[in-house]
C-alpha cells in the first residue's frame, strides 16, 4: 500500500466523528438477553445474588454499546434504563408469541422446544429488542441487533417495522419484513415471504413504502406483497407463491393458479426432439 493511500484510510477511518459499536459485544449481547429471559440453565446461578449480576452485566454491556454510539454516558444511561424497563411489557408479548408457536405448529413439542430450536421465535424476540431500541433513537444498535439475527435465522425484519400480538413464523428462511410494514395481531407467516416496497425515489424514503396486514391474516410460502398502500384485510388467506401490489378485502383468498401435470414416462406417446 501507498502512503497516500495509508493516510486516505487514516482520515476516513480513525477520526473522532466514526461512532462504532463493539459488534462482538453487541452480539454477545443479544445471545446473553435471549438466553437470560428464555433458555437459562438452572445450574448457572447458585443464588439470587448471582442472577442479579447477571442482570447488572447486561444493563453494563448495553449501556457501554450505546456510550461507543452515542458518546454520552447520561444519555445511554437514560435509554438503558428505558429498554430494561420496557422488556417487562416485551417479555409477556414474547411468551405469547412463543405460544401461539408451539400451538398451533404439530412439530412443536413444547414452549421449551420453541425457546431454544425455532429460528422464527429467536428472530421475533431480536425483533422485539430491536423495535424498542429504535423507537428509543438508538437506530445503530437496533439495525446491528436485527442484522444479527438475520445472519442467524435467514429472516429479515427491519427493527422499524410495527408488529402485533401472537406473531408466528413458520420455518422462516428467507422472510423479509421492511422498515414501515405494518402487521396486525394473530399474524402467521412462512418461509420466503416478502413484505417488501415498491421502487421508489431516495427523498420518499420517509413514506410509508411498505404493506399493511391486518389481524388473523395468513401468509403462505413465497409470497411477496408489496408497496404502502397495500392494504391485507382481516381474515384472509395469501397463498404460496402470489404476487401482490393491490389491496385485499377482509375474509379474501387470494392464490396462485399453476398448472402441473403428472404422467408416467413410458411409453411416450410421440416423439420428443429437444433443441438446447
Amino acid at each position: 500500500m501507498t502512503n497516500t493511500f495509508l493516510d486516505d484510510l487514516y482520515h476516513q477511518n480513525c477520526l473522532p466523528h466514526k461512532r462504532f459499536p463493539d459488534k462482538h459485544l453487541l452480539f454477545d449481547f443479544a445471545e446473553q438477553l435471549f438466553s437470560f429471559l428464555f433458555t437459562t440453565d438452572p445450574k448457572s446461578y447458585k443464588s439470587k445474588e448471582e442472577w442479579q449480576r447477571a442482570y447488572d452485566g447486561l444493563s453494563k454491556n448495553l449501556k457501554r454499546l450505546i456510550v461507543q454510539v452515542e458518546l454520552e454516558e447520561q444519555k445511554a444511561q437514560r435509554i438503558t434504563e428505558a429498554f430494561f424497563r420496557a422488556l417487562e411489557e416485551i417479555y409477556p408479548q414474547l411468551l405469547v408469541d412463543a405460544t401461539t408457536i408451539a400451538q398451533f405448529d404439530p412439530a412443536a413439542v413444547s414452549i421449551d422446544e420453541v425457546f431454544i430450536a425455532y429460528p422464527g421465535f429467536f428472530a421475533t424476540a431480536i425483533y422485539r429488542f430491536a423495535h424498542q431500541l429504535h423507537s428509543q433513537k438508538a437506530v445503530l444498535i437496533a439495525r446491528l441487533l436485527s442484522e444479527y439475527a438475520h445472519s442467524k435465522t435467514g429472516i429479515d425484519i427491519h427493527p422499524a417495522a410495527v408488529i402485533g400480538s401472537s406473531f408466528f413464523i413458520d420455518h422462516g428462511t428467507g422472510i423479509v419484513i421492511g422498515e414501515s410494514a405494518t402487521i396486525g395481531n394473530n399474524v402467521k407467516i412462512y418461509q420466503g415471504v416478502t413484505l417488501g416496497a415498491l421502487s421508489v425515489a431516495k427523498e420518499l424514503a420517509s413514506q410509508k413504502r411498505h404493506p399493511t396486514i391486518m389481524d388473523n391474516v395468513t401468509i403462505y410460502s413465497g409470497a411477496t406483497i408489496l408497496g404502502g398502500k397495500t392494504i391485507v384485510g382481516e381474515n384472509s388467506i395469501i397463498g404460496g407463491n402470489v404476487w401482490l401490489t393491490k389491496s385485499v378485502e377482509p375474509n379474501s383468498i387470494v392464490y396462485h393458479k399453476s398448472e402441473i401435470i403428472v404422467r408416467d414416462k413410458n411409453p411416450l406417446p410421440e416423439s420428443l426432439d429437444f433443441i438446447i
